[in-house]
């Protein structure tokens, strides 16, 4: 047997990859994380199988389920919202599997970065305005961040940040980032994107929080900062550009065309 760690996506049904659809159904034990994954996405397991929702479960019990599957024969889908490799918590999870030696493997998602940018319709990476996305969060009721991982230290690049897990610490945000980027830095947060119930607001660094508020958010967001966002004044890139050479198209090739 194998466990199938499985990215879902952020959202959307139709957001799971073929791989990660095809998996769930074809394995007779299906777990899965309710709070975030939408039960249409697991309803594809096949007729008869065991399927449990693991957010109220503690690792312990998680772990149990997959040894029982493991003793009888039975492929596991683990499925996880979004790209499982970002806060997914999959790392424990391989760890106690590796001690078992019970195999798995992976399959990514969509990550809930990219569903932002696409309900946006933007590029997070524009020519001479930004070309580093950096993924990171808030040190909360979780575990706290490595010293030179805060917003403080990130905030110097001046990179697009993607801050999960932070919707509730819209303040800290604010005074963290605001020396770096100045109060009228575009702010994006994306609520449950692709879900139905979707939102995107739009403000600053000076704004976001009071935004946020009154739209009553304190999950299931991401805030994204930077001058990247609602950019039109870029150059064009390169890679397209009549003049610029490469191995798949030189100037002659080009001007061809």
């Amino acid at each position: 047997m194998t466990v199938h760690f499985i990215g879902a996506g952020p959202g959307a049904p139709d957001l799971i990859t073929l791989r990660g659809l095809k998996l769930i159904q074809s394995c007779p034990v299906c777990l899965y994380a309710g709070s975030l994954v939408p039960e249409e996405i697991v309803k594809a397991a096949p007729e008869g199988a065991r399927v449990i929702d693991t957010a109220p479960l503690h690792l312990d019990e998680i772990i149990a389920e997959i040894e029982a599957a493991h003793q009888a024969g039975q492929d596991v889908a683990r499925v996880h919202s979004g790209d499982p490799s970002i806060y997914g918590a999959i790392a424990e999870q391989m760890r106690r599997l590796d001690r078992l030696g019970i195999p798995y493997d992976v399959t990514p998602g969509v990550p809930a970065f990219a569903a932002t940018a696409a309900a946006l319709k933007a590029e997070f990476t524009l020519p001479e305005i930004a070309q580093t996305i950096i993924l990171t969060r808030t040190a909360m009721q979780a575990s706290p961040m490595p010293e030179m991982e805060a917003l403080e230290e990130l905030g110097r690049s001046k990179a697009t940040l993607v801050i999960h897990l932070s919707v509730r610490n819209l303040a800290y945000v604010e005074r963290a980032l605001t020396p770096h980027y100045g109060p009228d830095c575009p702010v994006v947060i994306g609520y449950r994107v692709s879900w139905p119930d979707q939102q995107i607001i739009h403000g600053t660094l000076s704004t976001i929080a009071k935004k946020a508020r009154a739209a009553k958010l304190t999950r299931t967001a991401l805030v994204i900062v930077g001058p990247v966002l609602g950019a039109h004044d870029f150059r064009d890139s390169a890679l397209y550009d009549a003049g610029h050479e490469h191995v798949l198209r030189n100037r002659k090739t080009a001007k061809s065309i």
